[in-house]
């Protein structure tokens, strides 16, 4: 082989086998035969577990998910559509296994963004290593954000392909934004998607104020063109789930609501999204914004409580309680102290960048010159200013009432993914601006002063909120009153409240002297350099090690094998009900092998026991609860006033739940209860109502005799006449989860109802195969007029945004591959004549 191509593929060689090395030792728990457990995961298996079982029957997944919440579009748990593409995600991380695939993918997108940048590759490796490794990432790992880890893993090379093309490496950018932009959406997490946006705009207008000043108006509109080409191909080819999604958020709690409601009062309002209460919870204390490079500040998460050694030990004993009573309450009190604190909000760890990384960054935004930096730090600004949510409610509210999309998504905090690729980004690039360019020691000369002011800015800044916070939380109030509640006074109460706030102060002051190390430590490096006393790879191999472990021993709190990792997860798991400690305190398999000896065509189960955000008995059987962020409105509408507090029977009734588990008393063992009272899959009703608003169709479930009575949407009006008495039958004869089938007899005109959720993006309704109009009855199910006779009643999912979507990625899967293969033959052409004509 070629000694030059040796030379120039062996250090991304090492790359490779360095990131690999690290994930091996970071994931060493898989090595060792272990999985991870992951909440989130283990309730998406819980509702996907039905549409497999079907494919395996059937070959193919079904469109409708009857085990959750009584039915919803299954493309919204687990789809498959056609395309000719290879799977990207197993080739960028190497078919690695699970946690590992997620670290390694997110390092060489990363590492293929250095490369667009001309960083130095051990730079590169530093950039990578602190990308894949922030803290963040391995939260959202251990609790099973996997979709939002594959998309914030491909940002980078999405980046990539846009700073390929602003260089002018047109062919080569167009390539790998093309497939950038097709990967960071497939995956489907808008949100990320979203907030990439924010990084791509900034940095675009950056570069173009540069290009228009200097009149280079060939450039701006090729790199416009290219990346606008690239953005639609890759919305093209992510059409099935991005179709679906759009048609789906209309009908769910992300798409507004009308009608509100409060116990068992009901008022109309009229929203388009989230309300904004809801949408700023889980907001980013303005002081929190520290955990980026003081991971510990505010006590990391609400999982972590308070240690024997904290001042609410001293605090309490000097009022006279014995220390082992006050070591032990010390001990049960939350450690985290952000804004995510009040009793309604959890965090499950900081956002932490790395300090080296933080600092760096810092040096790059006051000393490098270009238009990325500029891009960068808009981003930088503008996602800290969201994630601040609630505490900045003026800005937030603004852009959450104007900014398209801004009012579907929740919890700003997650805005910090932004700084998660920024930081290190202008990081990589403050290195190679101060150590590998020409004249590097006399560029770090002139600029040292400038580096040392900025650093001592900072820290001058940390400094003084570390000696003007008040040290309270959301959750102090709360904490006061339920003391209060114990003692009878505030007493005890503000007393353990004086220790918490010294605790905090300690925790800040801390970390802020742990941040001053790495500081010390960067500035000390820096000065060996310009003093020409070290060499530039030292320092940055140096950096690279020091910031690597650094993250780990962070990542590590965060997932771990003694709470993250088990030596098997199976379909038993899913019967087991365990107390906070994780004993197994009760089985439900033995309730689910009974319910499935009953031979009825179809019905629903109603499981109490778990709540409405559990989806173990959908794993088994068709649920009238379950797990998914995003409900339909009209459930969920249902759950709040008629299910949460005090079980409507009449609903569940009309829900089908043929069975309902409880707790024997005597035995504390789970069982099912039959339930005789159950409406069945369809039933002719008497009289049909028509509502005048949804106010009134809502209140009418609690008001009137639902076997006998229905009352419709005020769009069927004048489409049904009134049922006539008669012996009429109707019984459900098919079922499949997208296609069900009723026979009905009856010598006068009559008026069904389907305990089938109401979904008006698909469902068809067919009267002896002849397409019907149905109504939306009893606000969440579906109801039909049936003329006298005998006929065939046929409903059947089929969503045309399926099937387009499905055509359009399908056909868009072929041209991405025509434009990525032709880009990279195309940019090895053209670079191959230009290195002939220098020769």
């Amino acid at each position: 082989m070629n000694k030059g191509l040796i030379g120039k593929l062996l250090p991304h060689v090492i790359a490779l086998a360095v990131f690999l090395i690290v994930t091996v030792i970071f994931c060493k728990p898989v090595l060792d035969g272990n999985t991870l457990s992951q909440h989130d995961i283990i309730g998406w298996k819980g509702g996907a577990q039905n549409a497999f079982e079907y494919k395996e029957k059937t070959g193919h997944f079904p469109l409708w998910n009857p085990n959750l919440f009584s039915g919803m579009p299954n493309y919204q748990v687990v789809m498959e559509g056609k395309s000719v593409l290879p799977n990207l995600t197993a080739i960028f991380s190497l078919g690695l296994p699970k946690p590992m695939n997620f670290f390694m993918l997110a390092c060489i997108c990363f590492y293929i963004l250095c490369i667009a940048l001309r960083v130095n590759p051990v730079i590169s490796i530093l950039g990578s290593l602190a990308f894949a490794f922030s803290t963040y990432n391995p939260i959202i790992i251990g609790v099973g954000h996997e979709s939002k880890m594959f998309a914030i893993g491909y940002m980078p090379l999405l980046l990539a392909g846009m700073i390929f093309t602003f260089e002018k490496k047109y062919w080569l950018g167009l390539a790998v934004a093309t497939i950038g932009a097709y990967s960071e959406i497939a995956v489907n997490h808008p949100q990320i998607n979203f907030y990439f946006v924010i990084i791509a705009l900034a940095v675009g207008i950056a570069y173009a104020v540069k290009w228009i000043m200097e009149k280079q108006w060939k450039h701006l509109l090729i790199s416009a063109a290219i990346v606008i080409f690239a953005a639609i191909m890759g919305v093209a080819g992510s059409a099935i789930s991005l179709l679906t999604s759009s048609e789906y958020a209309k009908a769910t709690m992300r798409g507004g609501k009308t009608v509100e409601i409060k116990g068992d009062s009901v008022k109309a309002v009229k929203t388009t999204g989230l309300d904004t209460s809801y949408a700023l919870r889980w907001s980013l204390g303005k002081a929190e914004t520290f955990v980026v490079m003081m991971p510990e500040a505010f006590g990391g998460s609400s999982q972590k409580t308070l240690s024997e050694n904290s001042k609410v030990v001293d605090k309490l004993t000097e009022k006279g309680i014995p220390e082992g009573q006050a070591s032990q309450i010390a001990q049960s009190l939350p450690k985290y102290w952000g804004g995510m604190s009040d009793p309604s909000e959890t965090t499950s760890g900081p956002p932490y960048v790395g300090a080296t990384i933080c600092i760096l960054a810092l040096i790059g935004f006051v000393v490098v010159k270009s238009p990325l930096r500029w891009g960068l730090l808009a981003a930088t600004v503008l996602g800290i200013l969201i994630a601040w949510g609630k505490y900045l409610p003026g800005f937030n509210t603004l852009l959450f009432n104007n900014v398209p999309l801004m009012n579907k998504f929740r919890a700003p905090s997650m805005t910090m993914v932004i700084t998660e690729l920024t930081l290190p980004v202008m990081a990589i690039v403050a290195l190679q601006y101060i150590l590998f360019r020409k004249n590097s020691q006399q560029v770090l000369q002139a600029e040292f002063k400038t580096i040392l002011y900025a650093v001592a800015g900072l820290f001058a800044l940390l400094i003084l909120v570390w000696m003007m916070q008040d040290y309270s939380a959301p959750i102090d109030d709360y904490l006061l009153a339920n003391f209060r509640q114990q003692a009878g006074n505030d007493e005890i109460g503000r007393t353990i409240l004086s220790g918490m706030k010294a605790d905090r102060k300690a925790m800040f002051g801390g970390q802020l002297l742990r941040a001053m190390g790495f500081a010390l430590v960067i500035i000390g490096l820096l000065w060996f350099y310009m003093k020409n006393r070290i060499k530039a790879a030292v320092i940055t191999v140096a950096l690279t090690v020091v910031s690597t472990i650094d993250l780990l021993v962070i990542d590590k709190e965060y997932l771990n094998a003694e709470q993250h990792y088990v030596s098997e997860v199976g379909k038993e798991d899913f019967s087991k009900i365990k107390d906070g400690s994780g004993r197994v305190v009760a089985d439900l398999k033995p309730a689910f092998d009974k319910i499935k000896q009953d031979q009825a065509i179809n019905f629903r189960v109603y499981n109490p026991l778990l709540g409405y955000s559990d989806s173990r008995t959908s794993y088994f059987v068709q649920s009238i609860t379950g797990y998914h962020p995003a409900k339909l409105r009209i459930y969920q509408d249902i759950i709040e006033r008629y299910l949460s507090e005090n079980p409507s029977e009449q609903v569940i009734n009309m829900l089908n739940a043929r069975y309902k588990i409880v707790q024997d008393p005597q035995t504390g063992q789970l069982v099912p209860i039959y339930n005789p009272n159950a409406f069945g899959a369809v039933w002719l009703v008497r009289h049909v109502t028509v509502a005048k608003d949804n106010i009134e169709e809502l209140q009418f479930l609690g008001k009137s005799n639902l076997k006998d009575s229905a009352i419709v949407s005020a769009d069927c009006a004048g489409k049904f006449t009134q049922p006539q008495p008669d012996s009429a039958t109707i019984k459900l004869t098919s079922f499949a989860p997208d296609t069900l089938v009723y026979s009905f007899n009856s010598t006068q005109p009559q008026f069904a109802v389907f305990s089938e959720i109401y979904y008006p993006y698909g469902w068809n309704a067919y009267l002896d195969g002849k397409k019907v109009d149905y109504c939306k009855t009893n606000y969440v199910l579906r109801g039909m007029p049936v003329p006298a006779g005998q006929h065939i009643i046929t409903f059947i999912f089929e969503p045309e945004s399926y099937k387009r979507g499905n055509q359009i990625a399908y056909i868009t899967s072929f041209i991405i591959w025509i434009v990525v293969i032709g880009g990279l033959f195309m940019h090895w052409r053209t670079t191959r004549q230009k290195s002939r004509k220098n020769a």
